[in-house]
């Protein structure tokens, strides 16, 4: 087994001490708090002194190391303490800052007049409002606006600074609002059609897809499939000569989820997720999430919510709504996950946590759930766009995963929607959290399960589209050369901040890593082209919650693939009668010691790919499949993928680790 070594640090873990420098007065600065991208040249000028921004001051744990070397022996099978986690009143006693330091802390912004609206138990971070005036003086900075990722964003144009007497209790201070740029992994299958204005989120596209669900044959517009190859549609030429592919899948629903998983037999024999609990972040919350969750139960014939079965923790104020997407936004996201982690483990308790906003307020959500162990299993589906926030904030923000790591709770986060974000920033970056080395990353599949439930298909999520044309002759052609451009695909790749941790070494190929973490770790079905049939009311007026009649819309992403792989282990713990915690050095110790652990997902030898046909517009396309951006499936451990899929085969070895 792996010996219990310590290398899952940041390599900035002592970087606020390392780069803060002493001014004039004595007060330090924090020059890691100026993004990278708050440059010169994407200055828009300060920022109104009455716009309100958010911040979040990091506090020194006691002990950062001791805690790290804690988080990763209680998850290492092989280490004394594997599966021996403290629980929170003890962690929070060893390592959190002190009551006294805090409360230096919180007095100190409550005397420059700003709005404390987050304080966890763990006295690990303050979350703070304030004016733009208010936080120049402050932090002795100027806030501005900066053109970034298609947007403004305020950020502080010089280092910020705090007096020393509060600086040295102080890890980290973040001022820029990038991370309200926090957004859901899921996507519609209507995200291709450009030409009619559709977004990646279009709810209206998904709406009238799902609605070719109930044709028993196919249209003059190609009718979706409710299982792979149900209908077929006849394209140009295509790979190898090809004239017909399959339809794309309207969504699959409860059963045929568990059928792709192996786990309607389980199911049959009461390995339901019984007596087990997964917690959900998410930012804010639907007004009808039991309504419409019982209301696809029904319409599936599955088991509705039991009593007490769901429960939620959401806060009285809502923040950012304009900046986050507010509750519409986000309310298909919350949809995607009760509903997926439901549909595979229909005993399963549900606890949601709603954040206040897309940024400190999902801290907040995540520190509920951790400071007192409601759940020791969590499924995340959001996340940064790559690692672009201060090295010293993403510091900041381990320490959350590192006391939920000690306390024995793995936490899940999907690895993102856009491949490598090369596209968005410049560089290949995975995705923040999902990269950092002490969270599990999903990555995504695509999954084609046939009339007997069957897995007919499987690949690596990464999609390219092309569309089809009509000819004023009566043929059709491509408007470009196959496969067309990138449609989304799972995040992953090399992290440019965390170092290798251990649980990869001798599993991640050396020529990848690069001596860094490699996301993802494992993988579940994402891909909207064979997705998942959620049900929704969706809300009309994010003031007054008011929602329209209940319907049907189709998602993937990789926020369908964490939830689902939640729900697995939680199946797996309620069948081992144990639990998981952290499960990395797990996953990754099956890996190398009982090879097949995992379904790995390689590269077809001739291209997968379905026709897609818009029901709102008409347009065609040819959706080809395994195509995501420079990150590339293969035989055994790869950045799409990570290991491979789950299945519940390996969810059972989970539980053999003690």
């Amino acid at each position: 087994m792996a010996a219990v070594t310590v290398t899952l640090a940041l390599s900035v873990a002592g970087a606020a001490a390392a780069n803060a420098s002493v001014t004039a007065d004595g007060s330090i600065k924090y020059p890691g708090s100026v993004p990278k991208w708050a440059v010169t040249a994407q200055d828009a000028g300060a920022a109104p002194a009455d716009d309100t921004v958010e911040g979040e001051i990091y506090l020194n744990l006691q002990d950062k190391q001791g805690a790290e070397t804690l988080a990763t022996a209680v998850s290492t099978p092989g280490s004394p303490l594997y599966r021996h986690p403290l629980s929170p009143s003890q962690w929070i006693s060893r390592f959190s800052p002190t009551a006294g330091e805090y409360a230096t802390v919180v007095n100190k912004l409550k005397s420059e007049g700003l709005t404390i609206t987050g304080t966890p138990a763990s006295r690990l971070y303050v979350v703070f409002r304030g004016t733009a005036d208010q936080v120049n003086a402050a932090f002795s900075t100027s806030m501005h606006l900066y053109h970034h990722a298609g947007t403004r964003l305020a950020a502080p144009a010089k280092a910020p600074a705090l007096p020393s007497s509060i600086a040295k209790l102080v890890s980290a201070v973040s001022l820029d609002q990038s991370r309200l740029q926090t957004r859901p992994n899921l996507v519609s299958p209507g995200h291709v059609d450009k030409t009619a204005g559709s977004s990646s989120l279009n709810k209206s596209k998904a709406q009238a897809q799902s609605k070719l669900r109930s044709q028993t044959t196919p249209s003059t517009t190609a009718a979706c499939s409710q299982y792979w190859g149900q209908y077929t549609a006849s394209v140009p030429a295509a790979y190898n000569g090809q004239t017909s592919y399959p339809t794309n899948i309207c969504g699959y629903d409860a059963k045929q989820l568990r059928s792709g998983y192996n786990l309607n037999t389980w199911n049959s024999l009461g390995v339901n997720g019984s007596g087990q609990t997964v917690a959900i972040t998410d930012a804010y919350a639907s007004p009808t999430i039991v309504s419409d969750t019982n209301a696809l139960a029904a319409q599936s014939g599955e088991p509705a919510l039991g009593a007490g079965q769901y429960q939620q923790i959401v806060p009285s104020t809502f923040y950012d709504e304009e900046a986050c997407g507010g509750p519409s936004g986000w309310q298909g996201e919350q949809s995607l996950d009760v509903q997926a982690v439901h549909s595979l483990a229909p005993k399963t308790n549900i606890l949601y946590v709603g954040g206040s906003n897309c940024g400190g307020g999902l801290d907040i959500a995540l520190s509920t759930i951790i400071d007192r162990k409601l759940a020791t299993v969590v499924s995340n589906s959001w996340g940064d766009v790559g690692e672009d926030v201060p090295a010293e904030v993403l510091a900041g923000e381990q320490n959350i995963f590192v006391q939920a790591a000690g306390e024995g709770i793995g936490l899940y986060f999907s690895s993102g929607d856009n491949g490598d974000e090369a596209a968005a920033l410049g560089t290949a970056e995975p995705d923040f959290p999902a990269s950092d080395p002490f969270v599990t990353s999903v990555g995504g599949t695509s999954m084609g399960i046939d009339k007997k439930g069957k897995l007919a298909v499987e690949t690596g999520w990464g999609t390219a589209y092309q569309r089809i044309l009509d000819n004023a002759d009566g043929t059709s052609s491509y408007a470009g050369a196959l496969p067309g451009a990138f449609g989304g695909g799972a995040g992953g790749g090399v992290s440019t901040l965390f170092a290798e941790p251990a649980y990869q070494k001798g599993v991640v190929p050396n020529s990848l890593s690069g001596g860094k973490r490699v996301s993802p770790d494992v993988s579940a079905l994402a891909d909207p082209y064979t997705g998942f049939q959620i049900g929704i009311s969706p809300i009309t007026d994010d003031g007054t919650l008011a929602t329209a009649d209940y319907e049907n819309e189709t998602y993937g992403g990789t926020s369908l693939a964490s939830p689902l792989t939640a729900a697995m282990v939680a199946l797996s713990q309620q069948l081992t009668h144990g639990s998981v915690g952290f499960a990395n050095p797990t996953l990754y110790t099956l890996d190398r010691f009982l090879p097949g652990s995992f379904r790995d997902v390689k590269p077809s030898s001739t291209p997968v790919a379905v026709e897609y046909t818009s029901a709102s517009s008409g347009h065609r396309f040819l959706i080809t499949m395994d195509k995501d951006t420079s990150l590339t499936t293969t035989a055994g451990y790869d950045d799409v993928t990570g290991m491979g899929a789950m299945s519940f085969s390996l969810a059972q070895l989970l539980g053999h680790g003690r």
